[in-house]
């Protein structure tokens, strides 16, 4: 009988190990598709903005890009996506961020943004590219102008 119920005891074990394995797995298969699916929904708004941008001469305006946004397949990955058109000039560099957005995911996917830089959509040179929390918080403060921060902390 005690051998019976260590058997019994040793495969309820096995089933629990395995189910939370493949819980854990589900999730972080999930956070990869969210990820890969948001990438692809920046992906169609960059070749939007570049075809706006080929037949008007500049990057569109954010109400442009609110109306836009509605008809990309994915869009809802994007979350709250921030436009920075409004503070790109002639001057800017192919490296500004036009478009972000915050994502954050569990495990091996982490907390980041994804982003859309200006060149992907001026030179048709790049793609939307995962950055990591830390260092686009750098690289944002750099391509900030104090009206931007300001602008950024009355909408909050």
């Amino acid at each position: 009988m005690k051998r019976r119920q260590k058997i019994i005891l040793r495969d309820f074990v096995t089933v629990i190990v395995i189910t939370a394995v493949l819980v854990v797995a589900m999730v972080i298969f999930k956070d990869f598709v969210n990820r890969s699916g948001a990438m692809r929904a920046m992906d169609h708004l960059r070749k939007e903005i570049k075809q706006y941008r080929d037949e008007y001469g500049s990057v569109p305006p954010k109400y442009w890009v609110d109306s836009m946004r509605e008809k990309l397949v994915g869009s809802h990955r994007l979350g709250n996506l921030q436009y920075r058109a409004r503070w790109i000039t002639y001057e800017s560099t192919p490296d500004e961020f036009l478009a972000y957005t915050e994502a954050n995911y569990n495990f091996l996917v982490g907390k980041g943004y994804i982003v859309l830089r200006l060149g992907a959509v001026r030179k048709d040179d790049g793609h939307p590219e995962w950055i990591d929390r830390k260092k686009f918080k750098t690289l944002l403060a750099q391509q900030q102008s104090p009206e931007e921060i300001q602008n950024l902390q009355r909408q909050r």
